[in-house]
């Protein structure tokens, strides 16, 4: 079996020579990075089957990384490795596009075969951060039955529930880890799909389906 090929992104090279040891023969570190503009360099030129990715970096985090590199090579899978277990690191990291999340705390040998399962198309938690996980994604992951809310995007289903939570644009930016241009390109297109005029009448839409 061909070793999978991996980028590993983290910012304290101690910490990159030791994945680099603990990681066995079925995975092959072809490159690594320590901040977001030589991740993206690094991983475009080497198209790696899975990236190891810190959450924070110089230059923007882990996210940024995530929303520089999936559009231009979508079949690349990420899985975040951190010391971080909060909340909005973790959801703020799978929103972006990661496969996975684990906390640094894991073994080598189950570091191994995440990354292995990640390159299988398998989405892998460390275990006590899969509930909060699941809790955030299942509202709205849940199958809709209304053909207007279907003719919205993941991302335009988002940021409509925090602008009927009453959220400003750079809130919102902040939550979604976008820019405030980003957000008002979503609530354009969210009007223009609804035929909603203003934000007044786009918060009312969302309470009256109960998407607050």
């Amino acid at each position: 079996m061909k070793p999978v090929r991996v980028v590993l992104v983290d910012d304290h090279r101690l910490f990159r020579s030791g994945v680099r040891a603990e990681l066995g023969s079925r995975v092959d570190v072809v490159g690594e990075a320590d901040d977001v503009p030589s991740a993206v360099a690094a991983i475009t030129a080497l198209v790696p089957d899975v990236v190891l990715l810190d959450v924070h970096l110089p230059g923007g985090g882990g996210a940024e990384v995530l929303r520089a590199v999936l559009p231009k090579l979508p079949d690349v899978r990420f899985l975040a490795v951190s010391v971080s277990d909060a909340a909005e690191d973790v959801i703020g990291t799978i929103r972006a596009g990661a496969r996975g999340y684990v906390t640094k705390t894991i073994s080598g040998a189950d570091l191994t075969d995440a990354v292995a399962r990640v390159a299988d198309g398998d989405a892998v938690f460390s275990p006590r951060l899969a509930g909060f996980v699941l809790d955030a994604f299942a509202a709205t992951d849940a199958p809709s039955i209304d053909p207007e809310l279907d003719a919205l995007t993941q991302r335009e289903r988002e940021v409509l529930r925090l602008i009927a939570r009453g959220y400003a644009y750079k809130e919102i930016a902040r939550e979604l880890f976008i820019s405030v241009k980003t957000v008002e390109t979503h609530v354009s297109s969210v009007l223009r799909k609804l035929q909603l005029s203003n934000r007044h009448e786009l918060t009312r839409w969302a309470t009256d389906r109960r998407l607050v």
